[in-house]
């Protein structure tokens, strides 16, 4: 067999994994607008619970309960992985947030300005270098958020805890090397014991029809999660800052068409240097076509 082939191979089911991950993100507004009713931090803590549910029962059925001890017993990777958690926690909570407040716009933008955060964050903590046009590309965002702090109301802050708390989120999962089912499952762990503590501590019963819909939330919530984590550690950062414009398209796409969002003339110049920032790095990236380097995946 060619050499280059597993490269190939691996570079193909991490573009795969990274594009579904994506898809799913780009569509999920939808899903928290149904349960707009209910508090962000109760959503949360519920889908920290039943996520936490999915994957034991995932991992249980694939029988790697045993792959386990080497994880907890390195103080390395637990310190990394309570890092993700927090990091994944606070990225969840921000965006559920904006749908349960009628701000999937900003939402939007601050995932579009994640892509090019994340690139930057690859360069000065992975070596990956920056070429002349992406700098330039990272201009552009930069000015998408200055554009909205200075003639919009305010900092856009739920634009950019969206995509500083994912992109480093991205960052660290980078830096675990083991296999994203049983991070995903470390960190969910991790949330789970304080998650339990603010349900037992709320007041009021919660409706079977929304409890029945907040228990989606689990495998809506791993399913992507999983296939980031694979993507993350299989393609460069700055592929997957590529990949990652894909969410926000969709989220720009359900923020004007599902929840009739108004676009004034502030915030649709922002997203113009967002997508500006896009088709600068896009092009660079398609001349430039060098192929992404493959991180190992242990099984």
């Amino acid at each position: 067999m060619n050499a280059s082939e597993p490269t190939r191979a691996s570079a193909r089911t991490g573009v795969l994994s990274g594009v579904g991950a994506y898809v799913m993100w780009g569509v999920f507004p939808v899903y928290f607008y149904f349960l707009r009713d209910i508090s962000a931090p109760i959503i949360l803590c519920h889908r920290i619970v039943w996520s936490c549910v999915f994957l034991v029962l995932l991992v249980s059925l694939r029988k790697e309960w045993n792959q386990f001890l080497p994880i907890v017993r390195s103080g390395r990777v637990m310190l990394l992985l309570s890092a993700g958690a927090v990091l994944i926690a606070l990225n969840w909570l921000v965006f559920i947030y904006s749908v349960v407040v009628g701000q999937v716009l900003q939402s939007s933008l601050g995932y579009f300005i994640n892509p090019v955060l994340s690139v930057a964050l690859g360069m000065v903590f992975l070596g990956e270098r920056l070429r002349g046009w992406q700098w330039v590309a990272l201009g552009s965002a930069v000015g998408a958020v200055a554009n909205l702090a200075l003639r919009g109301k305010g900092i856009p802050w739920i634009a950019l805890t969206l995509a500083i708390s994912f992109g480093l989120y991205g960052l660290v999962r980078k830096r675990v090397n083991i296999n994203s089912l049983h991070a995903l499952t470390v960190e969910s762990a991790i949330l789970l014991p304080l998650a339990i503590v603010v349900l037992w501590l709320t007041p009021g019963g919660m409706p079977e029809s929304r409890l029945g819909l907040l228990s989606l939330s689990g495998i809506l919530t791993a399913t992507p999660l999983l296939l980031f984590g694979v993507a993350v550690r299989k393609l460069q950062l700055s592929t997957m800052g590529f990949l990652q414009y894909i969410g926000p398209s969709l989220q720009f796409l359900m923020a004007i068409l599902f929840f009739k969002e108004p676009l004034d003339n502030v915030r649709l110049l922002s997203f113009i240097f967002c997508w500006v920032a896009v088709a600068i790095y896009v092009l660079d990236s398609a001349i430039r076509s060098a192929p992404p380097d493959v991180a190992d995946e242990p099984d």
